[in-house]
């Protein structure tokens, strides 16, 4: 079965070019502190405060680049603490998703939509895709072994030219699985 890096995917939010002038200053420009997998993709040294209605995250870290719209991914736990219900969603789709509040050092915005609890999915080449005979959109699972071995059902596959073979997990997911870092798991159709 082929092997799948399988990466745990922190609590972040990505920010629009409107929403990260009114946080940090007009012209703001996020810093780089570290690639992420996916090309392009990068963590800042940038930080906001998530506020919801129950609670409240401080240090949730910014990834750059900055995107059309403002979005926070969180895992159903950080939902319960915060008070937000959430919907699972595919990155990128937040109409109609849960409300917060975000805290910069400059501002404090009020989000509409935009919080997801994001789907796991797999990132592919669109070569890597033709190669494990699956398709963008598809849902496969993963399998991971070890002392709390686990398979992972409904994972999107995301294939396109843009990214590099990963599935993203979030920290509920992680952990339940027993995982500290990037592991590796097989890719069951």
């Amino acid at each position: 079965m082929p092997k799948i890096p399988v990466e745990i995917s922190a609590r972040h939010i990505h920010l629009s070019q409107k929403d990260l002038d009114a946080l940090f200053g007009k012209g703001f420009k996020l810093k780089k502190i570290k690639d992420l997998s996916q090309p392009g993709e990068f963590a800042s040294s940038q930080t906001v405060e998530l506020i919801g209605p129950k609670s409240s995250y401080k240090k949730v870290r910014v990834i750059g680049p900055v995107r059309k719209n403002t979005q926070v991914e969180i895992t159903a736990t950080d939902c319960r603490v915060l008070g937000i219900n959430a919907p699972v969603r595919l990155s990128g789709n937040v109409k109609g998703s849960a409300q917060a509040t975000i805290k910069g050092p400059k501002a404090r915005i009020k989000l509409k939509q935009g919080v997801i609890i994001a789907q796991r999915h797999l990132h592919l080449s669109a070569e890597e895709a033709k190669k494990l005979k699956v398709r963008n959109n598809q849902k496969v699972s993963v399998r991971i072994k070890g002392e709390r071995s686990i398979t992972f059902h409904e994972v999107v596959v995301r294939a396109g030219r843009q990214y590099k073979k990963a599935c993203h997990l979030d920290t509920d997911e992680g952990n339940s699985a027993g995982m500290k870092t990037c592991e590796y798991g097989e890719l069951v159709k």
